[in-house]
């Protein structure tokens, strides 16, 4: 494997910088593997494949890098991470490229603009590798309702990369990016992270401009960074962070000192540190290797001088059915506009059909199951008998989920859980059972109902099948420094055996 496929974001920034590599070395290196490991093209998601990506725009890529390099010959204003390739997932909007939200409503479709991070990266530098699979408009904890085909974990190919940012993950462990963007609705960044060996960070809610996410749940959905380390997540959080006025959800706050705080993190002490253990997220349900490895990572935490204590968060309890009464209701509402009318499919539409009918034809044949499954809860639960008994109803446990977290950030600076509460498990054994799906993300949701910050660092593996396992870190809102200094200080503390590996995936690249 080429050595740079190897490198963190950070380390491949600093040898940009001094100019000991070019843009185009690197940026060509990752198309490499992509062309190596990613699959055949053709959109089937089979087994040959890591199938992270539906759309590779390498002649775009190359040109990109090779503006940054001349940027940092010219010595310009370039930012730390200029140069360095990142992979972006299909729900944001790009101008140079497909956003298909993995739908077939919308397949082909190229936005007349880029969303306010895209732009932003842009403007830093970065190079765009291309778009990642998805769940169906991120609904999804399998990155398997792609009506595109599934992506793979490149831990092992018969298995989910976690979802719905399955592709962004799957693409930063399996080494076809340092780095990418994830959307995180319910867990849709850490979830993956944790499944693939990576970090993901879903950052305090506003403060990543949402312009050109394609929205789910509008009220929960938040943009934040896939990397190979707490570091390089804090790197691209600073790029893409910060007000927006095109963003009517976006915070007119100064954003957190993330790399400051990742810093300061890896120089591995937590002393005076209170760190809250989540007792209500264990028990019956996590896999034991699962378990095993939390309580190792806490016992970690420990060792670096944090005062861990037990607090109890009883209304958490409510967030997995107050999520899924939330979500599809917003869900149903934002995807009211893919009506065959303005833009994407248009099914039947002969002249001699009305456009009610030519609407229904196109939503039947270019939304998936688990969409439609969720527009119908939502419908329902707004409708006239069921608003206040339902969707009224899980709004008043969001509020109690949100004053389980003030209480518990009255005496603890950060909370940790496990991210999930099993491994990656086999492609299509949850097909038929949304449920089980749904669980995937049961430690994750209560950090969107709220807004606070959360990520997932990787604490090893589960003893039970050898694969990765993540610890969730969960700070107040606009407090996410703390996360990342405490990920950072774990990370640092179980040195290499935490790293993400890259799979060298070696029968894909001889096949190829």
């Amino acid at each position: 494997m080429n050595e740079l496929l190897t490198l963190d974001a950070a380390e491949l920034a600093r040898r940009l910088h001094a100019r000991e590599v070019s843009s185009v070395e690197v940026t060509r290196a990752h198309l490499e593997r992509i062309e190596a490991v990613d699959g055949n093209g053709d959109g089937d998601g089979g087994p040959d494949g890591v199938h992270a990506f539906l759309h590779v725009d390498a002649e775009g890529a190359l040109a990109a890098a090779e503006a940054a390099d001349r940027a940092i010959a010219d010595g310009g204003p370039a930012s730390a991470l200029a140069g360095v390739p990142i992979a972006l997932k299909d729900n944001l909007t790009t101008i140079d490229m497909p956003t298909t939200c993995a739908s077939r409503i919308l397949e082909g479709w190229r936005p007349p603009y880029d969303a306010t991070v895209v732009a932003r990266l842009r403007a830093a530098g970065l190079v765009p590798l291309g778009k990642t699979n998805l769940d169906e408009f991120a609904m999804g904890s399998s990155t398997e309702n792609s009506a595109f085909g599934p992506s793979r974990n490149p831990w092992d190919l018969s298995r989910i990369p976690g979802g719905s940012g399955g592709g962004s993950s799957a693409a930063v462990a399996a080494g076809e990016a340092p780095l990418a963007l994830g959307s995180d609705t319910g867990g849709s960044i850490r979830q993956p992270g944790a499944v693939t060996g990576t970090v993901g960070v879903k950052p305090t809610y506003g403060t990543v401009s949402r312009f050109g996410l394609v929205a789910f749940s509008s009220s929960l959905d938040q943009i934040g960074p896939c990397a190979r380390s707490v570091l390089d997540a804090a790197l691209l959080h600073e790029v893409i962070g910060g007000h927006d006025p095109r963003d009517q959800t976006s915070v007119d706050a100064p954003l957190p000192p993330v790399v400051e705080a990742a810093l300061a993190g890896a120089r591995g002490d937590l002393a005076g540190v209170r760190v809250g253990v989540v007792s209500q997220f264990a028990g019956e349900g996590y896999q034991p290797g699962v378990s095993a490895a939390f309580t190792d990572a806490v016992r970690v935490l420990g060792e670096l001088g944090a005062d861990v204590v037990e607090v109890s968060c009883p209304s958490f309890s409510y967030a997995l059915p107050a999520y899924y009464l939330i979500a599809p209701s917003e869900a149903s509402s934002n995807l009211a506009r893919f009506d065959a009318m303005r833009y994407g499919l248009r099914v039947g539409d002969d002249g001699t059909r009305s456009t009610d009918d030519v609407m229904s034809l196109t939503r039947e044949v270019g939304f998936g199951a688990e969409v439609k499954r969720r527009i119908m809860i939502g419908t329902y639960a707004l409708s006239a008998g069921s608003y206040d008994a339902l969707y009224g109803k899980a709004q008043r446990a969001r509020t109690l989920i949100v004053r389980d977290f003030t209480a518990a950030f009255e005496t603890c600076d950060v909370l940790v859980s496990p991210t999930t509460p099993t491994t990656a498990f086999p492609i299509g054994e949850r097909a038929d059972d949304p449920l089980a799906i749904y669980l995937a993300d049961l430690c994750t949701i209560p950090s969107n109902l709220a807004g606070n910050a959360a990520l997932s660092v990787p604490c090893g593996t589960s003893a039970d099948d050898g694969l990765p396992v993540g610890l969730q870190v969960m700070a107040p809102a606009l407090a996410d420094d703390r996360a990342y200094r405490v990920a950072a200080a774990y990370e640092t503390a179980r040195g290499e055996s935490t790293g993400p590996r890259i799979p060298e995936l070696r029968a894909l690249e001889g096949s190829r």
